[in-house]
């Protein structure tokens, strides 16, 4: 193929499948992102292929996507296990021929101190956060390096990954290791020219179950306070980018903005999160007991939001700048002209 041959050909000039063509594999698609993530594909015409460990809430789901009039499969699957991440795309070959983006979403946190979490819990969690973006990875690229047509992959990071953070210190280590992964893996995919669109999501803090599921350490339950972005902002990124090959996408200005403190203002930025963050990440509620976190077992599923505190933003403004680069830009330099005008006048 030309795009195989052209060695000068980047990333963001490949071209994918509109999303009504797609087959779309969506890990952690039970509850929170991932469930919004499936709903949303398969109303825009892609073919779903719901993975995750809550066979119930797949079933149920795929039940609804199907009443719908939609396509969609699932696959009860622990992406910890290297096996059943192969066992996904295999699912999708049998009942689609194949697929052509790939949602490394699957994530589960822990809430507690650096020094009291158990070095068993953690390396349970990284098998999820870090080695079920691996698997999928590498999974998905065989497919895509094997047909030699373009296809994506997508892979949920945080801005805990661009940014460490107290009380949370595992799931950020996880996270961190993510992005390590993905602009690795990215690099080498673009030396060689492959037809692989690698995308990274930077989304901020979203109302979704997230908290709920978690292990806990604390004695108070984890919960989001604050200003969250919903569930369906980070679903439209991740659509957005199963179309248009992107490097990064941030959802929400938090994210961006502690993105950017964090590498500005290092020592800053410690302080405020260390001043912010232990009183913004628990309620007063009771935590929830060890046994009920989803770290070793499915959690409950079907449910798109948390049981958060704050400001929930339906919306995600540095989404849509994203998505519209040009227009952005005119608007922001008639802003700035405008502006300028003005100061002169004075």
């Amino acid at each position: 193929m030309d795009m195989l041959r052209d060695k000068n050909r980047s990333m963001e000039e490949l071209s994918l499948k509109k999303l009504e063509d797609q087959v779309i594999v969506i890990t952690g698609a039970s509850s929170g992102i991932g469930l919004v993530t499936a709903r949303m594909a398969a109303k825009k015409g892609a073919k779903v292929v719901a993975a995750a460990r809550n066979e119930d809430a797949l079933q149920e789901l795929v039940k609804e996507l199907k009443n719908e009039g939609h396509e969609a499969i699932w696959v009860a699957a622990d992406v910890g296990v290297e096996e059943d991440v192969q066992k996904i795309a295999d699912a999708a070959i049998k009942a689609f021929g194949g697929f052509d983006t790939w949602v490394n979403n699957a994530g589960i946190s822990i809430f507690g101190k650096t020094t009291e979490v158990s070095i068993k819990d953690m390396r349970r969690m990284f098998d999820t956060v870090f080695w079920g973006v691996v698997y999928g990875s590498r999974t998905a690229v065989d497919h895509y390096m094997d047909r030699r047509v373009p296809g994506a992959v997508i892979n949920v990071g945080s801005f805990f990954g661009d940014r460490g953070a107290v009380v949370q210190s595992t799931y950020s280590s996880a996270k961190f290791a993510v992005h390590g992964w993905t602009e690795s893996l990215r690099m080498e995919l673009e030396k060689e020219n492959a037809p692989v669109s690698v995308t990274l999501i930077h989304p901020g803090r979203i109302d979704t179950p997230y908290n709920e599921h978690a292990r806990s350490y604390l004695d108070k339950q984890p919960t989001h306070i604050g200003m969250i972005y919903a569930p369906e902002t980070v679903a439209e990124a991740i659509l957005y980018t199963a179309e248009h090959p992107k490097r990064d996408m941030f959802v929400g200005g938090q994210a961006k903005f502690l993105a950017l403190l964090g590498r500005l203002a290092p020592r800053f930025t410690d302080k405020f999160m260390e001043k912010t963050l232990y009183r913004t990440q628990h309620d007063d509620r009771p935590s929830n007991p060890p046994e009920a976190s989803a770290l070793y077992k499915a959690g409950y599923g079907l449910h798109e939001r948390g049981t958060n505190k704050g400001w929930i933003r339906e919306t995600s403004y540095y989404v849509k700048a994203t998505k519209h680069p040009v227009l952005t830009s005119a608007i922001a330099a008639g802003i700035g002209a405008s502006l300028w005008a003005a100061l002169r006048k004075k």
